[in-house]
């Protein structure tokens, strides 16, 4: 069994290598889909919501995965590649101060409108209500990952440790918009 998880590790690696961009797309597709299922499950609903699965694939596909390896590629860049504290201090907060609170904000609207189906003033209510608790909660957390990130990580294992840890962010952000839907209604 050691050996087919080795050879699994080596061809995601290659395919990292290989086709970066695509792999870490697919990766965040692929991971947004657990989370979701498992989100699914905790919150109680019996039958799984494909339809809201298929969204949240694409959401993870389409924009965070993409959008997580341009930003990083950026961050590098931007900082010539380095690695010392000062800098990955930068490439923290520089991380918090953009691009956080958008995924965040993106992510709630994306949620509201495409998932719900509620209508655009009923989310932007939403939004004002909960996105403050949204990115604080963020704030407490994510500024630790990205420190691990830049850090420990090469610049190609960045974005598949986000979505990663993305996993679990989705869970409770999933969570918490399914617990406010259901004290609402």
């Amino acid at each position: 069994m050691g050996s087919v998880a080795k050879k699994s590790l080596e061809q995601y690696l290659f395919q990292l290598q290989k086709h970066p961009l695509r792999t870490k797309a697919i990766t965040a597709g692929v991971l947004s889909a657990v989370s979701d299922i498992v989100s699914q499950k905790l919150s109680g609903i019996q039958k799984l919501q494909l339809r809201r699965l298929l969204l949240k694939v694409i959401f993870g596909a389409a924009y965070l995965g993409p959008l997580g390896h341009y930003f990083h590629m950026f961050l590098d860049k931007l900082f010539k590649g380095k690695k010392d504290t000062k800098t990955v201090a930068k490439k923290v907060v520089l991380e918090q101060v953009t691009i956080s609170p958008w995924n965040n904000l993106f992510f709630m609207i994306f949620y509201g409108l495409a998932i719900e189906g509620r209508p655009w003033m009923h989310v932007k209510s939403k939004i004002k209500k909960e996105y403050p608790t949204v990115q604080y909660t963020a704030w407490t957390f994510w500024p630790v990952v990205g420190w691990i990130n830049h850090q420990y990580l090469p610049l190609e294992l960045r974005v598949v440790f986000q979505s990663m840890v993305a996993f679990c962010w989705g869970i409770y952000l999933n969570l918490r918009a399914r617990s406010l839907a259901l004290t609402k209604g």
